[in-house]
């Protein structure tokens, strides 16, 4: 059986709780509902319930005097019992105000929340769950955080950071504020972020969010987030004050730090799913208010539809639950001062009623029209895990995408296992194959070689299987396709020739992101050599093998001192991180003249261009990149092979001389900065090594000689 449709919130119905002079407005979309109250909790805990009043399209409102911010609250509402029609309504159950600006912790899972047999059974709960749930919290408006001039992608590099992990940690961040927002602001952090070359960081999830019942029970936690519970309110636990809503402010401050060094702040937000879990997990806010209208149900109605993995998936073809979504993304962006937006598992929010993936879903049209998020980034998670859930290159202009073509190819190339060198091109290139269509251009590829997810990249140098055992799973979970490389010993050795190779790798690993079009995105500590001792899924790590250790800058030094010269060259010279394809289309002088040489090419070494030979040669393991326009030029040669190799430097039309801006090899492997290395010399490339190279090239066309005439 299906459920009949639902009505939406009137477009002027404000959600949530909103304060006055007098008191506060509270309004609950709950459209299948009987009857909805509201329980004031005071600093007794003693409870006093208000009834709200009911209105056509389904929200349930009520104003009451003398209630103002701090005030801590929950609702209570009643319906039917018949999971079978999708209903689960009992009022035993005191439940987070969807639109909350804010938490007061999480579940005790140990406490009076849920008789999960009864569940099952389809038998209401009659257990009171108000000692176990987190208390929503009335938060006054107080002014946005100070703003920042918002760059376009192609000037972005983005830094994927756990709020808690960085600076937990952190030796120059006094310990009280280590782990929270106001340890994020540190001058000594920003400052690093500074001085390598970030733009913008993008933050694990902030939303408030629970950890499940399984992990608690492991005597683990859900660290990274991805079980959201409020998607109005910052995570409590990060603030640097315990009072009920101070995190709000904790965070605003956080942001205005931030934009005043010139750090955009973008969240990895989790609408798909909830905190909630399957439908016989704890009922916590939505499940209560309107199972069958926020969760996707299967065809008889009594299990959540799963595209996520996590056992319940929002339903985004109600229009409830897509303004809640809109309005959720609108409030981050004028109040917390948020510039853009991760969308995990971003498939999931474009299915419709029949769970169909629809890139016209009115959802995602609705954002894309936003006059209130235009200018803001929008970087899909581009899959979920339902039917045709890999939509990689299909989000279409207004988005970004994290691009694992790319993540994965790079992998591959650098560890010895490519399959000749055409995959590659293409992916300094921007991924054309994926994004060069529709008017996109090559910012919409998120280029990455690691994230939260997976390896970081020294330990995708340091070992070749995952050692998940501290996640108590039996070495079961995270992904058995690391596409890594150990360079000849699993884990840390003493031995030094490793350890060079290992930082070589790590390298020419970042040196491949951060010359390729599109937007780079570093994992937090990648460029110092962070390392979580071969954990590939340290969701549930709460410590040491999640903490970015700072103490790895000092012998990592070299890394972080390439990864930041590496960045200010690309910051310097636009040509580096071209915003539009190029098609090796020629460059023309300020008269419109051709200079006789191509924006983009790729140089195999000995003879100038690549030939078909060498395209179609699945041994080759080295490519030139040469990038030009009408003032300068530049070659990147990547060569991943375990041999020296001797190159010839091209001549005109190419360039004139050469000069070596940086490389990942030891000093004394090539020449210095200071040498001018004509065209023609032979060059000699060490083993696995990539060159970065200036180009001198004729700005003007040379005038042909004149004819005399008789």
């Amino acid at each position: 059986m299906s459920l009949d449709a639902l009505p939406a919130p009137a477009p002027d119905a404000q959600l949530g709780a909103h304060t006055d002079d007098r008191g506060t407005a509270f309004s609950l979309w709950a459209p299948r509902a009987t009857r909805v109250e509201l329980a004031l909790v005071a600093p007794d805990r003693s409870q006093h319930n208000v009834d709200l009043d009911p209105n056509p399209d389904g929200v349930w409102s009520t104003w009451v005097e003398g209630v103002g911010d701090g005030a801590l609250y929950g609702y209570r509402v009643h319906g039917p019992w018949d999971p079978k029609s999708g209903q689960r309504f009992n009022p035993a159950k005191l439940l987070m105000d969807p639109y909350a600006r804010a938490y007061t912790g999480g579940v005790d899972y140990a406490g009076p929340i849920l008789d999960h047999t009864a569940e099952s059974h389809y038998k209401p709960d009659p257990t009171d769950s108000f000692l176990a749930v987190p208390l929503s919290v009335v938060v006054a408006s107080t002014p946005p955080p100070a703003p920042v001039t918002r760059r376009p992608m192609a000037e972005s590099v983005i830094y994927e950071l756990h709020v808690k992990g960085y600076t937990r940690q952190h030796p120059l961040v006094p310990e009280h504020l280590r782990g929270t927002y106001a340890g994020l602001a540190h001058p000594a952090v920003v400052e690093h972020l500074v001085a390598t070359g970030v733009t913008a960081v993008e933050l694990l999830p902030v939303h408030h969010f629970v950890s499940e019942p399984f992990v608690i029970g492991s005597g683990l936690s859900n660290f990274w987030g991805y079980n959201t519970m409020g998607f109005f309110a910052p995570h409590e636990a990060y603030g640097s004050v315990r009072a009920p809503g101070a995190q709000v402010a904790d965070f605003k401050e956080m942001v205005t730090t931030l934009h005043e060094a010139g750090i955009e702040v973008i969240l990895d937000v989790v609408y798909n799913h909830t905190g909630e879990g399957g439908h016989e997990g704890p009922t916590l806010s939505f499940r209560g208010i309107d199972h069958g209208g926020y969760y996707r149900l299967t065809p008889d109605n009594r299990n959540d539809y799963d595209v996520t993995g996590t056992g319940n998936s929002v339903d985004t073809s109600e229009l409830g639950v897509q303004r809640m979504v809109l309005d959720s993304l609108r409030y981050w962006v004028t109040e917390m001062g948020v510039d853009g937006f991760r969308f995990d598992l971003a498939t999931t929010l474009i299915r419709d009623a029949n769970h169909h993936v629809a890139q016209d879903h009115p959802l995602k049209l609705a954002l894309q029209a936003d006059p209130v998020l235009e200018g803001v980034k929008l970087i899909a998670e581009p899959w979920d895990v339902g039917p045709y859930g890999y939509q990689v290159g299909a989000w279409g202009p207004a988005w970004s995408e994290w691009n694992d073509r790319f993540r994965g190819y790079v992998r591959d190339y650098w560890r010895g296992t490519p399959n000749g060198v055409q995959e590659l091109a293409t992916r300094l290139s921007g991924s054309p194959d994926l994004y060069d269509h529709a008017g996109r251009t090559p910012e919409a590829s998120v280029n990455f070689v690691t994230a939260h997810d997976g390896f970081t990249v020294r330990d995708l140098v340091s070992y070749d299987r995952k050692h998940n055992d501290a996640n108590k799973e039996h070495n079961r979970d995270g992904t058995d396709d690391n596409r890594s490389w150990n360079c000849g010993v699993e884990g840390d050795t003493d031995d030094q020739g490793i350890v060079a190779l290992r930082h070589r790798q790590v390298k020419n690993l970042l040196a491949t992101m951060f010359l390729a079009f599109g937007t780079p995105m570093i994992t937090a500590g990648d460029e110092f050599g962070r390392t979580q001792q071969g954990n590939n899924n340290a969701y549930c790590q709460d410590g040491p093998i999640s903490w970015v250790d700072w103490g790895q800058l000092d012998a990592w030094g070299d890394v972080h001192a390439f990864t930041s010269t590496l960045l200010a060259l690309r910051a310097e010279h636009p040509i580096l991180r071209a915003a539009t394809y190029r098609h090796h289309g020629d460059v023309l002088d300020a008269r419109g003249l051709t200079l006789g040489r191509p924006d983009l090419a790729w140089l195999n070494g000995y003879s100038g261009e690549m030939t078909t030979d060498d395209w179609h040669d699945t041994g080759r393991q080295t490519i030139g990149m040469y990038v030009s326009d009408a003032q300068e030029a530049f070659v990147s040669w990547l060569h991943a092979g375990a041999y020296p190799l001797e190159i010839t430097l091209p001549e005109l039309p190419w360039g004139t001389a050469y000069r070596i801006l940086l490389h990942s090899g030891n000093d004394d492997e090539l020449p210095g900065p200071d040498d001018v290395l004509n065209a023609g010399t032979v060059m000699t490339i060490p083993p696995r090594t990539v060159v970065v190279m200036g180009v001198d090239v004729p700005t003007r066309r040379p005038r042909q000689p004149r004819r005399r005439t008789s």
